[in-house]
């Protein structure tokens, strides 16, 4: 998000002695399926008076191993410790089959049949290419057996919204935003919350509490739906390859009870805004900024072949625009600083448009 290796350089000793802690913890180096965890905390689909999820524990500590190794072999290359970096990435892979042996039926089927086993393994991207198939299915059909709702704990709720997202599943997202009762974030809202609490239910329907003890009112874990709000429906992304907001990426994601919406954020070299607006005659309008001395994408969803204006003119007549490219449904314009806006009409399938794929060239 800054840009910034020092950080990186003043904990890398820490994170390496991280990781050589958890790889000498059990008999097997490339499991972790020893000592105490906290595992989903309060995960909705623990046993009663139990705090700890159904999902076991030492699969979300093994996930997160994996996790932790891939992040310190990502540092490792910022900083050009080359034998670090393929050291860390080999253990990686090593943990990866580990886990696959462990956790996953030979058919590719994850055998933890929770929503956070499957949302960890996607999030981590743990999962072969078949097995990812069958974990992103699977979890759609585990949150809709829960009546679009979800059972996440501590530790899922914070990856789920955006992995439905990323699974194809964005409308599903969407419905758990919107849900009203217990157990969602507009729950609280409806009772009265400013803060994001402990317990979906911290305050039950009837005024009474979840307990008189453990039930912060301001605990932000679950309130970790803001990055997907930022990320996702806004788009507001950084690049992990420029890091820093030197480059940025918007790429908004409309969906199901919103017609539009702003979004800003500050960065090192000024504020980044984003907003969507559903306009009339099923049109959409795109408003972007990005500050000087930045560039950027934007990728306008649903535009498909639609004809794009920028203020009014045609890509193809705006100095700013150094590339178009289609993607999917979607057209992507890469762009220099400053402020635009798009206009089209918006569609969402190619059966709606009823016109063939584009023939875009990317030019330089």
């Amino acid at each position: 998000m800054y840009g910034d290796a020092r950080l990186l350089a003043e904990q890398y000793e820490s994170m390496k002695r991280w990781i050589e802690y958890i790889h000498v913890q059990g008999d097997d180096p490339y499991l972790w399926n020893t000592g105490f965890h906290f595992g989903d905390w309060l995960g909705l689909d623990s046993k009663p008076d139990s705090y700890v999820g159904a999902t076991d524990t030492d699969y979300v500590a093994t996930a997160f191993y994996a996790y932790s190794v891939s992040l310190t072999a990502k540092a490792a290359k910022v900083l050009g410790k080359t034998d670090d970096t393929e050291y860390y990435n080999q253990l990686h892979s090593h943990i990866l089959d580990a886990f696959r042996n462990e956790f996953v039926t030979p058919a590719g089927k994850i055998a933890v049949p929770t929503q956070t086993a499957h949302v960890l393994a996607l999030q981590f991207d743990l999962l072969d290419e078949t097995s990812r198939m069958r974990a992103v299915e699977q979890l759609g059909k585990l949150v809709k057996e829960a009546e679009n709702h979800l059972t996440t704990g501590f530790v899922g709720t914070p990856y789920l919204n955006p992995v439905l997202s990323d699974a194809g599943l964005h409308d599903l997202a969407y419905t758990l935003l919107f849900q009203e009762d217990y157990p969602s974030w507009l729950y609280q809202v409806t009772q009265g919350a400013t803060t994001v609490w402990e317990h979906w239910d911290g305050i039950k329907e009837d005024g009474s509490l979840w307990s008189s003890d453990m039930n912060s009112f301001n605990h932000y874990a679950y309130g970790a739906i803001g990055e997907w709000l930022y990320r996702y429906v806004a788009g507001i992304r950084s690049d992990e390859h420029q890091p820093g907001f030197h480059v940025v990426h918007i790429e908004p994601q409309p969906g199901p009870g919103l017609d539009w919406v702003e979004a800003s954020m500050e960065t090192m070299y000024g504020q980044v805004t984003s907003s969507w607006h559903r306009l009339a005659d099923n049109e959409m309008e795109i408003r972007v900024h990005f500050p000087a001395n930045t560039k950027g994408t934007v990728r306008l969803p649903g535009a498909g072949t639609q004809i794009v204006l920028e203020h009014g003119e045609p890509l193809d007549q705006v100095s700013e625009v150094q590339g178009i490219r289609s993607i999917k449904n979607d057209v992507q314009i890469t762009l220099g600083s400053g402020s635009y806006q798009f206009t089209y009409k918006y569609s969402t399938t190619k059966k709606e448009r009823n016109v063939q794929e584009p023939t875009l060239t990317e030019s330089v």
